[in-house]
């Protein structure tokens, strides 16, 4: 099955204003057409899929033609599509390749951090004493308020990208599970559509069958 697209937008409004012209009802076709291009694999099977459902409302020179302009805009549509989400996947991998950047320099700096700390204690242990002013220099460089060391302003870095890539992900599962929701609709609308078909053809038949044995 063809992968869902989740916002079918641009090629949707090109759809409904060409089932207006044919004066088709666009709330309910438009829907059924959009659902079947979505769910067929092959342009073969998506311009039979059409013509049943066109079939109805044009004549047999006319179909043939309006469902193979519908499924050129489609394609046309996906690949825009394709080369757009190609072009975020791009911005996304450099916002990961930046959150690693910034790990691999928080990191070394706490490293020098742990290395200096370690000079330190050495010497002070070497020489035996630490006098009051060398307290109070200690508590002043001490951080405080809103003055984060550079190690942990490059963490609040971090975190702020991650939650935007998290709000990405989100909105995708969203449109995901929003567009499951909207092809399960479509099938059952074109069963619906199909069953009402048949039954006209079923009336159709009937009558035919009775004006005959009246003859």
């Amino acid at each position: 099955m063809a992968a869902p697209v989740t916002d079918a937008g641009e090629f949707e409004n090109w759809l409904n204003e060409r089932l207006d012209s044919l004066e088709v009802d666009r709330e309910v076709y438009g829907v059924y057409i959009l659902g079947v291009l979505q769910e067929e694999e092959t342009d073969e099977e998506k311009e039979d899929a059409l013509q049943g459902i066109l079939s109805a409302f044009l004549d047999e020179d006319n179909v043939e033609d309006v469902c193979k302009q519908i499924i050129k805009q489609w394609t046309d549509w996906c690949n825009r599509s394709a080369a757009k989400r190609d072009a975020d996947d791009v911005e996304v991998q450099a916002i990961a390749s930046m959150i690693e950047k910034q790990a691999q320099i928080v990191v070394k700096q706490k490293e020098v951090s742990e290395e200096s700390k370690k000079r330190k204690e050495a010497l002070l242990a070497q020489y035996g004493n630490i006098t009051d002013d060398e307290d109070e220099a200690e508590e002043e460089e001490a951080p405080s308020g809103n003055n984060l060391p550079a190690n942990d302003k490059s963490l609040f870095k971090n975190t702020n990208v991650e939650q935007v890539l998290n709000r990405q992900k989100q909105k995708r599962d969203q449109a995901r599970e929003d567009s499951q929701k909207k092809k399960e609709m479509d099938k059952m609308q074109r069963e619906k559509d199909k069953l009402a078909k048949q039954d006209r053809k079923e009336k159709e038949k009937k009558r035919t069958q009775k004006g005959e044995r009246k003859r």
